[in-house]
Order: C-alpha cells, then structure tokens, then sequence
C-alpha cells in the first residue's frame, strides 16, 4: 500500500482537510454530553424553562454546525479517494497493456480483471472510510474518556479499563481476518475464471451438451466462496457483540459507581447523564472503528493484489525507455536444444535464392532457442534462417510444432531465450517497439474484431488510411463483396468480437486490417483456416500480385495453402525439419511430404 500512496500526492490538500473537518465535528460532539448536563441540572433541577430552551437551541447549533463540517469532510474525502483509484486505476491499465505474453500468460487474465475492477473499488472505499473516520474515532473514544475525567475522576476509572480490553478485542479479531480476506480474494478469482470461460465458451459447452458439469463446476467454486466468507464473516460478526457486552458491562459499572457519587453529593444526576453518554459514544465510535479496521483489512489485502500486478516487469525491454539502449540477451541452454535439429537429420539452409548477393536479410534468426515460462523442454530450438526481402515465407508443421512461437519473435511479442532475431539486421531487441511494430502487420490466429463501425476496425491498421486504401485492402483480403452485399459501405457496423459476421468474414477483415497498414512484413498466422479453398487461393494469389516488395510469412497447416510460397520452413517439435521449395522438400523432407500426401492428390503433391 505505501507504494501506492504516491496517487495520493495530487490529493494531499483534501486528505489533510477530510479529517480535519471530521475532527472538527468531533469536538462538537464531545460537548453535548455536558450541554446535556447542564440542562438537567440546572434547567429542569431549577424549573428554568428559558434555560432549556437556550440550552436546547445551543445542542440544534452544535447539531448543525457539526453536519456541516461532516459533508464538507465527506466532499473531500470522496474527492481524494475517487480521484486516488481513477489515477491508479489508468496506471495499473496502462501498467497491464506494457506487459508482454508472457507476464499476462503467468498472471491470467481473469486475475487482471479482478484487479482492476474490484480490488480498486474496494481499496477506493477503505481509502475513504479512512479519511472520515480513522482520526475521527479514536478522537471521540480518547476525548470521551478525558472528558468523563472532568466530570467525575472516581467514574472515569471504568474508561481506562473498558477502552483497552475493546482495543485487544478490535484489533485480535483484525489480525485474524486480514489473512482469511487474501483468500477469500483468490477464490474470487477463480469464481471470475470460471465465469469468462462459459460465457467465452459457451457454443463449445452448449455444442458438447456441457451446461449441467460445467454448472457443478460454477457452484463448486462459488460454494467454496462462500464458505470462505461465511467463515470470516463468523469471526467479524463476533466483533459487535462481544464489544457491546464489554460497553454494556461498562456501562453497569459506570452508573453503580456514579449512583453512589450522586447519595454522597459527590457529583450530581446530569453528570451521571453526561458519563453514560460519553461511555455511549465511545460505544459506537468503537463500532464504527471495528467495522472501518475490517474494510481497511480488505483494502489493505486488495491494495497489496494491486501491487503485485505493479511489481511485475515485463521480460520485453524497450530501448526507446532505455537509458543505453543496450540489449540484454538471456544465456542458457537446453537440454538436448541444438541436439534436437541434429536429431531431424536437417542442414541449416538459407532462403537466399534469387537474391543479390551479399544482400541484407529482412528477417534472420540466428540459432534460436525459446521456451515459455517455467517449461524445461524448449518450444524452439537451434532455428537458424534468413529471408530476404519481399519473399513469401510458408511456415507448416503438426499441431504444437511451434509455427506460431516462431512468428510471434519476429514482431517480438516474446523475447527469444538464446540467439538473435534480426530485421535489416539489426536485433528486435534493439528496435523501439513502436517503430518495430509498425513495420509489421500482424494477423492473429484468432480474429478479433472491435465494436464500432468497419471504417473504425480498419483504422486499427493506419489512423490516416483513406478510404479508398481501405477499399483496396478489403479488395486484397478477399472482403469487398460481402462488404457490399451489406449495403452500409464502410458504415457497417461490426458488433463485439464481430458477432454478427461468420468466422471466414471476420478472418477476412482481420487481413484486410493488417493490409491497412502497408507493412514490410505481413505475418499471416493460420488466418485463413475459415476461408474455402477457392477463396483461400484467391486471397494467397491477390496478396502475391499486390503487395510486391512485402515480406510476407504464411503459417499454415494446409499443404495447399504454402506450396505456392517461395521458401517453406517445415517445423516438428520446435526444430527445422527442412527448408526449401515445394518440390525440393518434397523430395528431401520426410515430414513435409507426409503432410502433403495427407492433404493433397498424388498429382497435386508432384
């Protein structure tokens, strides 16, 4: 939480000003008991109507007076703590969107979510709870005690007593919920993960006939959930009774000992009035302090999630931030790593013909090696590969092979854990990521549409694209004439995650976005698998007439689809099996022939 306190900087006149006017209202309080006291004593004790009266409008002041200087508090402290979470809340998103994959694939998303929505709301309301009331509280619970010292010595002793056995009470039962609300907060979390994925999934569980399992599997978590909170709720929920006995048993004390001050004429009936309220106020502020120490508890908890989120660093260096622009390349090695390529019987081979000689490569990768995460067995290893410019790149291996972790370094979406990718060569990691990434067009496996209209998703790929650029991109991307079957032109309007178009629209669109941006290296990672074969050779045919001088890499489990390219790289289990043109692969490549007479006629594969 200290970390976090630097939002409050911009506050710091309302965090010092909520509590002073609190405090303010406090001491307005503190008189009324004696107010109260002198109008028994002396109006009813003499009769004195006026006297009460007076007394009686003097208590309406105080009453007002205090409620002003309340909602002035009330007004800043909501101002400081709104404003605390709303700066919090832009840095940890603008936090989350620097991270790479692989910081958000460890931390899930579902995790995220939670942190940026209710743990802020919660760490929010405990920020507020704290200027209101934190120095309020005590203020009232030690004032009370002072000033049942000036009313009668031998009475106030039951206040030295009462308040330090609530102390041990409010605080013993805070140190045991603190840890049980942390939990209660990761459950949380897993009741979110399963809520995203059925409503993420849900034409999968519904298609599978999974709704009553994946329903166990919900009250399952949720009653777990539950449970948590009933339990900690349970020892909360001791909080007030067990402090209303002490106050109560106080209070008995209080009017036993005042009742025999009052035979002796010691002190006098509005005074034993006055101690019993002040020992009520205490009573109640003690409440109030319990009950704010459980939701500091749980904004303490929240605030310590938030931070956790803070302190991860993403693996991904930019060296537009970086001081010296060096780049820090991870040393390691794998087990059995380059031993696996020896293993595929495969030679490192250049992509270089029909290339000037001693021509830069576009895109290189020198011998590398790339694991996820914690994984010990490498999802990459010893790839070594040059592709010159304005060359179609067909990537093809099995499932898992690591066809999309080997396009995904090049835009340097991860960071390669020994070796070198290079672009004009110069090292990704040397690059500013902006500039990097606007060189590349990137189109994910998954395609993912933006509500809003068509002209506004095809401006994801260039802010100042003109729409005559947009139509020609439609065009390449096979897209223009569903487009103008729809009759809305560039107006379409796209639903949330394209909802109201098919799988091969979407796709399409998500191609024609990436075109958009005129890159010098178009990654296309498995993005036409809804496509049919007409409309997939279509689009391969179009991409190669009109992106000439376009670096461009295929990722592709069809045969059909990369036998055209002018180089394909075959991938199995994370190695190169082998690298070459359709019909030379097909003559030296096991693999890759494997794969195409399991695709392809006899003739097609010849």
């Amino acid at each position: 939480m200290r970390e976090l306190l630097k939002y409050l900087k911009a506050y710091r006149k309302e965090s010092i000003l909520a509590p002073l006017f609190k405090m303010l209202e406090a001491t307005f309080e503190l008189f009324i008991p004696l107010v109260v006291q002198q109008i028994i004593d002396v109006g009813i004790g003499n009769g004195d109507t006026g006297y009460i009266l007076q007394m009686g409008g003097l208590l309406v002041l105080l009453g007002v007076v205090g409620l002003a200087a309340s909602l002035t508090a009330q007004y800043f402290a909501a101002k400081a703590a709104v404003g605390f979470s709303t700066s919090l809340r832009n840095d940890l998103f603008a936090h989350i969107n620097r991270l790479s994959y692989a910081e958000i694939d460890r931390v899930g998303t579902s995790t995220l979510i939670t942190r940026m929505t209710s743990d802020i709301n919660q760490v929010q309301t405990g920020l507020n709870l704290f200027l209101r009331l934190f120095l309020r509280s005590p203020f009232i619970v030690f004032g009370a005690m002072i000033m049942a010292f000036t009313v009668d010595v031998r009475s106030a002793i039951t206040f030295v007593v009462v308040i330090p056995l609530l102390s041990v009470v409010v605080f013993g039962i805070m140190l045991i919920t603190m840890p049980l609300y942390k939990k209660v907060q990761r459950q949380l979390d897993q009741v979110l993960l399963a809520t995203k994925e059925n409503l993420e999934g849900v034409r999968v569980i519904r298609a599978f006939n999974r709704q009553e399992d994946e329903m166990k599997r919900f009250e399952r978590e949720n009653s777990q959930l539950v449970d948590m909170q009933v339990f900690v709720g349970k020892i909360s929920a001791l909080m007030n009774p067990v402090t209303y006995v002490i106050i109560n048993g106080g209070i008995i004390v209080l009017v036993w000992t005042a009742g025999k001050q009052v035979d002796a004429g010691v002190i006098t009936q509005g005074a034993v009035v006055a101690l019993v309220n002040y020992m009520s106020q205490i009573l109640v502020e003690l409440i109030k302090l319990a009950n704010l120490i459980i939701n500091i508890s749980k904004a303490l908890a929240c605030a310590g999630r938030v931070q956790k989120v803070f302190e991860e660093k993403s693996s991904i260096a930019d060296p537009a931030e970086s001081s010296d622009g060096k780049v820090a390349v991870s040393a390691g090695d794998f087990s059995g790593g380059s031993a696996s390529a020896a293993r595929k019987g495969t030679d490192f081979i250049e992509t270089s013909a029909g290339s000037p000689a001693g021509a830069v490569p576009k895109v290189e990768f020198r011998n590398v090696d790339f694991c996820y995460g914690e994984s010990k067995e490498p999802s990459l290893s010893g790839i070594s590969l040059k592709v010159q410019p304005g060359q179609t790149i067909g990537v093809i291996g099995g499932t898992g092979s690591g066809k999309s972790t080997l396009v995904n370094l090049i835009p340097r979406f991860y960071d390669v854990f020994r070796g070198e990718v290079l672009i004009d060569g110069k090292d990704v990691r040397q690059w500013p990521l902006n500039e990097l990434r606007r060189r590349i067009g990137v189109v994910p496996q998954r395609a993912v549409l933006f509500a809003g209209t068509l002209r506004e998703n095809m401006k994801w790929g260039r802010r100042d694209a003109s729409d005559e650029e947009i139509y020609r991109a439609l065009s390449i991307a096979q897209a223009k004439d569903f487009v103008d079957d729809k009759g809305e032109g560039l107006d379409l309007a796209i639903a949330q995650e394209g909802k109201n178009l098919s799988g091969g629209q979407k796709q399409r669109l998500t191609i024609a976005r990436a075109l958009v941006r005129q890159p010098e290296i178009l990654i296309m990672d498995d993005s036409a698998s809804a496509l049919d074969f007409a409309t997939d050779a279509r689009l391969r045919k179009a991409i190669k007439e009109e992106t000439k001088g376009m670096t461009v890499f295929l990722v592709s489990q069809r045969a059909a689809t990369v036998r055209g390219a002018d180089v394909i790289v075959v991938l199995d289990d994370g190695a190169v099996a082998g690298i070459g043109t359709h019909s030379e692969l097909i003559r030296s490549c096991q693999v890759y022939r494997e794969i195409c007479l399991s695709q392809l006629s006899p003739e097609e594969v010849q």
